[in-house]
């Protein structure tokens, strides 16, 4: 189908489509206790390729977020951490998942967090979590900018045409800090070639507010295990000790040299900083 990924993507042949509330393309990979896996904005679930094998003994279920990747959006305003986290809880219930763990990356975390508010979640570990603002002036002028492009007509198209190519994504996603071969970067290109997928990603970004979710950080009690990495130039390590003192059980671990997305240039040493369980 047009909507459906390519042949060769990343554990396609595990995928399936499941309608609640939005039209869901979800990986199901392996046996064992489950760990939902949500991924940064931008991406798609595609961005654990790597991490997936190096969680043997789990069941890895793998949504790509409405409106972004494959998962058709069932409506564009419910894109906020709030309703998004409402409708994960809704594609739990209509798949039948019962996941002890969330792993989340960089906007995925928040995600996770609100995700402990309604199910009962044992642990969340993030991966360069963006559980802070931006300074100064982008603080305040980023969220209105990303608004203003969401409801303008015909953006997502040019940015497609414009950024859909290997060189353009190949400095957006060193902007990052991290380095991809020419396939993780071909991947990102098919991305970015979709403008529903760009259309998705400013719409997530328009309503993204972490500053309401963290001002109930003391109630936010599921242990949390923060990854972050000293190369990252999106989401630097202080944004994850700063929300470490304010979580009521969290813990950091750092790492060095990896970028924002160290899970795709080194799954071996984010499996190594969850731990030997996850549960």
């Amino acid at each position: 189908m047009q909507n459906d990924p390519p042949r060769d993507w990343p554990f396609r042949s595990e995928a399936r489509r499941i309608r609640a509330r939005h039209d869901w393309w979800a990986v199901e990979h392996g046996t064992g206790p489950e760990v939902l896996l949500l991924h940064g904005a931008g991406a798609s679930g595609h961005s654990f390729r790597h991490l997936i094998p190096t969680l043997g003994g789990y069941r890895c279920l793998v949504p790509d977020l409405p409106g972004q990747g494959f998962t058709r959006p069932g409506s564009r305003g419910r894109f906020g951490i709030g309703l998004m986290a409402e409708d994960l809880a809704a594609l739990c219930a209509a798949a039948g998942w019962r996941p002890r763990v969330v792993i989340g990356h960089s906007a995925g975390v928040p995600l996770a967090l609100q995700l402990s508010t309604l199910m009962p979640l044992e642990r969340v570990i993030g991966i360069n979590a963006a559980l802070g603002l931006f300074e100064g002036a982008a603080g305040f002028l980023f969220p209105l900018l990303a608004r203003a492009l969401a409801a303008t007509p015909f953006v997502p198209s040019v940015v497609s045409r414009l950024w859909g190519n290997p060189e353009k994504v190949r400095q957006l996603i060193e902007g990052t800090g991290s380095h991809l071969d020419a396939e993780g970067i071909g991947q990102y290109v098919t991305l970015v070639r979709r403008a529903a997928h760009v259309d998705g990603t400013l719409g997530m970004m328009a309503a993204w507010r972490v500053d309401r979710l963290m001002a109930g950080a003391p109630g936010l009690a599921v242990p949390i295990t923060l990854i972050a990495t000293g190369g990252d130039r999106v989401v630097p390590p202080k944004i994850s000790h700063d929300a470490a003192r304010m979580l009521p059980r969290a813990e950091v671990v750092e790492l060095p040299r990896l970028g924002h997305l160290a899970h795709e240039e080194d799954a071996g040493a984010i499996r190594g900083a969850m731990g030997d369980g996850l549960i």
